[in-house]
């Protein structure tokens, strides 16, 4: 029993070191700076203690800071869930539909995607978000999504708050500086006065948390669209991607063939039940879902598989001529190289002259590929990967005969 508990402990340590990150610091001191201001401005603007309104406005504010935390903590904490090391499907014989990863020593699942960051097979990975420091996937994708809905409706409230908060202060300081004896202030005064001072320095906290909470609620607010996009249609972010390389795979080599998604129950509110349940669980176990009928349950681990070795078919093989040094924007690499950064997580790989890259998609000033190495096991890693600028590379003279352009290459020309 001790045995135990010490290792809840060990593991609920390991957690916390989430918080330690660029972006659930950046994004607790949005939350912290805008439930604070609001707080001291309901008690400028609304006065929680004498009226009934002002006592239910400050209720709210403080139930969307809490259930905005609780969300936001649930999701980074309860994690996406994660396939079981070693996993295999019970049938051998289903192995053949599956991809396996080298990382995780284990097939991956139905759904199941390998995250760099977490360095684990997820079960239904969405994406790896900064923001939380962890993946949204089975587990959290509820709590996820709630987050992503509460945020923007907390930031609604609190930029009104700001709003009254500078209209009823300036007006006051403006109709009594002026003496304006004549207007009515019965709207904008209250008894009693303010017991915490509007001067300039709170005039320009208050101004720059409504840019917070104004900015806060686009972002977060178009984010939410996305996700619940996705959920009433049974998908996630990669798979929806995947269904758009299916697509485009079928038209390229223009099969007569329709790839219908599995998971599609053909009802938004089937699907919705299948990421929000009143208990807060979702259903199943991460590894087996429902399918739609006539499909089954590797159809689109299947169709992953076919696009996988259409990669391999139409990657292109480039020649390192300049040296690279990894950086997210290099400013040696020119101006258009610069600003067409992709605007993605996945990492930048170092480049040096004579080396060599298959390179498997592209944008217009850019290319994303494998490092081929002479020794598979240098230094203890398999693969290498990532994206790297065009103009250090030239296409080798074997496969410029071929004419054959990376996925996305083609399109973005």
């Amino acid at each position: 029993m001790g045995t135990f508990c010490s290792v809840i402990k060990f593991e609920n340590l390991q957690e916390l070191k989430r918080l330690f990150h660029w972006g659930p610091i950046i994004a607790l001191g949005v939350i912290a700076i805008c439930s604070t201001m609001a707080m001291i401005d309901s008690v400028l603007w609304y006065w929680p203690l004498h009226t009934t309104g002002g006592s239910v406005n400050f209720i709210m504010l403080i139930n969307w800071t809490v259930m905005i935390l609780y969300n936001y903590f649930n999701a980074m904490f309860i994690g996406p869930g994660f396939v079981p090391l070693g996993w295999k499907p019970e049938n051998s014989q289903d192995s053949m539909y599956l991809q396996y990863c080298k990382v995780c020593q284990a097939y991956k699942a139905p759904r199941s995607h390998h995250c760099r960051k977490c360095n684990r097979c997820v079960m239904k990975m969405d994406h790896h978000c900064p923001w939380i420091n962890n993946c949204c996937g089975y587990q959290n994708h509820a709590s996820f999504t709630l987050f992503l809905l509460l945020a923007p409706l907390g930031c609604i409230h609190a930029a009104f708050i700001f709003v009254m908060t500078m209209y009823t202060q300036l007006y006051n300081r403006l109709s009594f500086g002026w003496n304006t004896v004549k207007i009515d202030m019965s709207a904008a005064r209250r008894d009693p006065l303010p017991i915490i001072p509007f001067g300039l320095a709170a005039f320009a906290a208050t101004l720059f948390a409504l840019g917070l909470a104004l900015g806060t609620t686009i972002a977060v607010g178009m984010l939410f669209f996305i996700q619940m996009k996705i959920i009433l249609r049974n998908k996630t972010s990669i798979e929806s991607w995947i269904e758009e390389k299916a697509k485009d795979r079928i038209q390229y080599y223009q099969l007569d063939d329709v790839f219908v998604f599995p998971y599609d129950m053909g009802s938004r509110w089937k699907n919705f039940k299948q990421v929000f349940t009143w208990s807060g669980v979702p259903e199943g176990d991460g590894l087996a879902w429902p399918v739609r009928e006539g499909c089954h349950q590797y159809s689109l681990t299947i169709e992953q598989l076919k696009q996988k070795a259409d990669k391999r078919i139409r990657s292109v093989r480039y020649r390192v001529i300049e040296d690279y040094s990894g950086a997210c924007c290099p400013l040696n690499k020119g101006i258009k190289t610069f600003f067409t950064s992709p605007c993605t997580e996945e990492p930048r790989i170092r480049l040096q002259k004579g080396e060599f890259i298959l390179a498997t998609r592209g944008l217009r000033y850019w290319l994303y590929g494998d490092k081929i190495l002479d020794d598979a096991f240098v230094e203890g890693v398999s693969r290498i990967r990532g994206w790297f600028p065009r103009n250090c590379v030239e296409k080798c003279p074997c496969d410029a005969e071929t004419d054959q352009a990376p996925e996305g290459e083609k399109k973005n020309r």
